[in-house]
């Protein structure tokens, strides 16, 4: 089985992101590291090569540094990294980035590709089924465990109910929630041995995608710090109903 993890070069939780004057964030040079959520997708993808043979491909894209996510993911045991690096990308959206991504599987199909939720400095949620419309393959979110019978999926899919169970032909992709795994620590022989793996690095012409295709439909034209929090009113027992229900009819709610 093969095996693509999608994995996001993002800014380090405990640091404090730097805009550039464009108002994009500062991806290159700063700190950054592999997306914790990236990480639980990128376990079951090993988990499952144990377990039925194939390799683990984790695919970024980002500036130059995100060649050090590649690097942890090929550290936790992926055998191979491809980074999608090119000036043009700087500001890509998520549909812009979706189209790379797609590009990147056209070009070496998977049996399955694995990718986080959302991203932690995105949030957008809509990348991993965006490349899945765009390569005609079927898609499950919200899995939190996988099991291969008879050449397709079993996927036990987390709701606010509960849980459902699809049946998922391959090729597939999924989104993978963080409770689906408990992701390994890289070793100090897996983190030697990273050094040694194939990494591809690929610009827009080596995907045969054209500048004008991945140009951002947005912008950020300015930003503002967000405005302190306003203090709570305190009001007595005797006139906290009252005053409750003026506040609820000033809102529009009653």
């Amino acid at each position: 089985m093969d095996v693509v993890v999608f994995a996001k070069y993002v800014p380090t939780p405990e640091g404090t992101p730097e805009l550039g004057p464009d108002h994009l964030l500062v991806r290159d040079g700063g700190d950054g590291a592999l997306d914790p959520g990236d990480t639980y997708g990128l376990e079951l993808g090993l988990r499952l090569v144990e377990a039925h043979g194939g390799e683990v491909t984790v695919v970024s894209m980002g500036p130059a540094g995100a060649i050090a996510a590649v690097q942890r993911a090929l550290a936790m045991g992926a055998h191979r990294g491809v980074l999608v690096t090119d000036p043009a990308l700087r500001g890509a959206d998520a549909l812009a980035t979706a189209r790379v991504l797609a590009a990147c599987l056209r070009r070496r199909p998977a049996d399955l590709v694995l990718a986080g939720i959302e991203s932690t400095d995105g949030y957008t949620g809509t990348v991993p089924v965006t490349v899945a419309e765009l390569l005609g393959i079927p898609s499950v979110t919200a899995v939190r465990a996988v099991e291969v019978v008879d050449g397709a999926l079993r996927v036990e899919r987390q709701t606010e109910e509960g849980a459902d169970e699809v049946a998922c032909p391959l090729p597939a992709l999924l989104t993978v929630t963080a409770g689906a795994t408990e992701p390994r620590f890289p070793s100090l022989k897996g983190i030697m041995g990273a050094k040694q793996k194939p990494v591809e690095t690929l610009a827009l012409a080596d995907l045969g995608i054209d500048v004008e295709d991945v140009r951002p439909t947005q912008r950020v034209v300015a930003v503002a710090d967000a405005p302190p929090p306003a203090g709570g009113e305190i009001v007595d027992a005797e006139v906290g109903i009252a005053r409750i229900a003026d506040l609820l009819v000033e809102a529009k709610v009653l």
